[in-house]
């Protein structure tokens, strides 16, 4: 980030130009961030101008196209701020693309959206993608969640299933995982079975207790308005004024998958989360592959696509997800390149047959 004595690092770049904002001191100091992480990441966003700071002066130079693209951009920020936002480099670069795709739209109104609101701390989309899948959940009764991890696919359903709890729309929620980890070898491990599958569906009692006040999640679960079960305990129940989410989908057989659908009853609404690429089934395939390309043109089913760009944990995530995603293609090539040569089983069994 540069300071007063600073000198632009990148020389501009055809016409140039100059905008200055001033901004109050405390807006000042959430909008920079720690280390001026944020200002920095809006320079990485446009390499053709600087970003000076001043006292409550903020100074961008440079190339006039992205002058006019960087001043947006930081009162598009400012404007989170104000709002109550909590900055980070995620909402930069979220709210650079939108401005990229229409600069006629505004990012603080559209990743405004709080879904909930628990001590203090909102919980909102971050991305276009993750604000289309909100708006998919508040318009399809069934939406499938899929993308890689980091994408908020799972935490937004279950903020959306707090908040239609919280308006009354439903009567209870229900939290379902497959515990496939586990198999057949449930019984040898120590407890009741509560004790056995409790590892597996404790991602989902962390964010409940997150969203929802501590000391109340324990009442509504004892009193059957919340539910946290493996996918085993959904077989032959019709779920009605409910909010169910079904969490690693990916790890559900095409029987589980059908069962799981087909328990949907009058006034509910599913959410189904997954990631195709993190399949652990031991044998067979994922319920959530076949899914895809038999349901995907009934209306009132949604799904919505997360990418490495929907990412909002570290953004080393994001990196890590596109190398891994890049080497799966490469493999898969390599695979396929592979079958085409091998003779086929058929033409194996006819030379043997010669030879003998």
């Amino acid at each position: 980030m540069e300071r007063a004595d600073a000198t632009p690092t990148t020389p501009p770049q055809g016409p140039t130009a100059e905008a200055r904002l001033h901004i109050d001191g405390i807006e000042m100091v959430r909008l920079l961030g720690p280390q001026d992480r944020l200002l920095t990441t809006v320079e990485r966003q446009f390499p053709l101008v600087s970003v000076l700071v001043r006292g409550n002066d903020i100074t961008i130079a440079g190339d006039a196209e992205q002058v006019e693209s960087a001043r947006r951009l930081v009162e598009e920020l400012l404007q989170m701020v104000r709002q109550g936002h909590e900055l980070t480099p995620t909402e930069v670069n979220s709210s650079a693309r939108i401005l990229e795709k229409d600069r006629g739209s505004s990012p603080a109104e559209l990743l405004s959206q709080s879904i909930v609101t628990a001590r203090g701390k909102s919980v909102r989309p971050k991305t276009m993608g993750q604000k289309s899948y909100v708006d998919a959940i508040d318009e399809n009764t069934i939406v499938f969640g899929i993308g890689p991890a980091g994408t908020g696919k799972t935490y937004l359903a279950m903020a959306k299933a707090v908040q239609a709890l919280q308006r009354k729309e439903v009567e209870r929620i229900i939290l379902t995982r497959p515990a496939v980890e586990a198999g057949e070898r449930l019984g040898y491990l120590p407890g009741t079975l509560t004790d056995k599958i409790d590892p597996y569906l404790r991602p989902l009692y962390d964010a409940l207790n997150e969203m929802m006040d501590p000391e109340i999640v324990p009442k509504l679960l004892a009193a059957g308005t919340i539910e946290v079960a493996p996918l085993a305990y959904m077989r032959g129940r019709t779920l009605n004024n409910s909010f169910i989410v079904l969490d690693e989908a990916q790890n559900t057989t095409p029987e589980q998958m059908k069962m799981f659908l087909t328990r949907l009853g009058f006034g509910s609404k599913m959410v189904v989360t997954g990631d195709i690429t993190q399949v652990d089934l031991p044998t067979g395939t994922s319920g959530l592959q076949v899914v895809t390309r038999i349901l995907d043109h009934l209306d009132d089913i949604h799904f919505a696509t997360l990418t490495s760009a929907d990412v909002v944990r570290h953004t080393l995530v994001g990196l890590i997800v596109d190398a891994y995603t890049k080497y799966d293609q490469v493999q898969m090539a390599r695979r396929d390149g592979q079958s085409a040569t091998s003779p086929h089983p058929s033409d194996r069994d006819r030379r043997y047959t010669r030879k003998r």
